[in-house]
């Protein structure tokens, strides 16, 4: 982190903020690779060569560990903006990558969402693709996936955007949020599955096109092979 930070910041402060994303997800990637090597966590991926790089997509997925992070840097195939919690600011050096790359987010305040939305908003107007974990936090209990809030599917009706949605597969195995010190070595593996059309779609049409993601996920969640 503090060998790309510099280049990071430096990127998002002297290019335009499309291109300058483009430059930081390079060296986000670098960091995420330095990591994986570094602790023995080999990442991989199945379905992303389906994914038509050229298009703007919001990618929705399960959260469970910390790990999803570097997960999702090495995975998609293509830069994009990721809804985050303002808390994760507090965090030394990563702090400082975190708010040139996310839209922040302070879920207790009605302020902070609508600036959220529509930031959000404006980068898929842009043709950036976003990414919002929609369980809303970190999945701490023994469930594979915790109910979904809306503003995702919300924001593909209203945008037209397809969502893209993926699991990560075995992260929590490797890495326990109730224990984020036990790293255990091993791959971790991504799963996307078919891009969700949303065209023609309408405000009613949310609840059906939620469970369809929610489906989808748990679809692939349940295909996994035994842990590694």
């Amino acid at each position: 982190m503090l060998f790309v930070c510099p280049f990071i910041i430096l990127s998002t402060a002297v290019f335009k903020e499309k291109t300058g994303r483009k430059i930081s997800f390079f060296f986000l990637k670098l960091w995420a690779w330095g990591f994986s090597i570094f602790t023995l966590l080999w990442f991989t991926s199945k379905g992303d060569d389906r994914i038509d790089t050229s298009k703007a997509y919001i990618y929705v997925g399960n959260h469970g560990s910390f790990l999803d992070a570097v997960a999702i840097v090495i995975c998609i195939p293509q830069a994009f903006s990721p809804l985050g919690k303002i808390e994760m600011l507090k965090i030394p050096v990563f702090g400082w990558i975190y708010k040139r790359l996310v839209v922040m987010i302070d879920r207790s305040s009605r302020t902070s969402r609508d600036h959220s939305v529509a930031e959000l908003r404006k980068d898929l107007a842009e043709g950036q693709s976003i990414l919002i974990f929609p369980e809303g936090t970190m999945n701490k209990t023994s469930e594979p996936l915790n109910p979904f809030f809306d503003g995702a599917f919300r924001l593909a009706i209203e945008t037209q955007t397809p969502i893209l949605p993926f699991a990560i597969l075995n992260s929590k195995a490797h890495l326990p949020r109730i224990d984020p010190l036990l790293v255990k070595p091993g791959i971790i593996k991504t799963s996307f599955g078919e891009a969700i059309n949303v065209k023609g779609m309408v405000a009613e049409d949310l609840e059906m096109l939620k469970q369809k993601t929610f489906s989808s996920i748990l679809s692939l969640l349940e295909k996994r092979k035994t842990p590694t």
